[in-house]
């Protein structure tokens, strides 16, 4: 579903996730699910990501992009900020998430926008602007994903899923 670009994440940062032999923009390809409906990040960082989304192969039947879709594009994006605001000793589990679908769009691509609404110790909200090619509001998304420490064996299943 397009030509795959590459995560724009700060230097250090990478470099930070390569010490723990984690390819962090091999990781952040928006994951297995985001793969398959198109998902591509643009820029990641713990203050603002952006990724864009196909609205063809993601629509419900009677042809308007899926609020699914929406939804997994606002979890990836504010998954992405969360992680990157927990650092290498948390892991980002997104615990809420709520979609106001404010208008249809058919064709095109979209474009998410995740900003912190709350970075905390434990816990981290993002609000997630969803925009079609015309930069008209599509959907806004609120994610709040808990902080958890890394547990032995973690670095196991990201190392597998990059």
């Amino acid at each position: 579903m397009g030509e795959q670009q590459t995560v724009k994440f700060p230097q250090e940062v990478i470099d930070e996730y390569a010490a723990l032999g984690v390819d962090l923009p091999a990781l952040f390809s928006a994951g297995h699910l985001g793969t398959r409906m198109g998902v591509q990040i643009v820029q990641a960082s713990a203050d603002r990501v952006v990724g864009t989304m196909p609205v063809e192969g993601n629509t419900q039947p009677y042809g308007l992009l899926h609020g699914g879709a929406s939804a997994v594009l606002a979890e990836t994006l504010g998954s992405i900020g969360s992680m990157l605001h927990g650092g290498t000793s948390k892991i980002a589990v997104g615990v809420d998430l709520n979609c106001t679908h404010h208008r249809g769009v058919r064709s095109g691509l979209v474009t998410g926008v995740a900003t912190p609404v709350h970075r905390g110790r434990s816990t981290a909200t993002y609000e997630i602007v969803i925009s079609d090619e015309q930069d008209r509001r599509v959907c806004t998304a609120r994610l709040t994903c808990l902080l958890r420490d890394v547990n032995p064996g973690d670095g196991d299943h990201v190392r597998a899923a990059g």
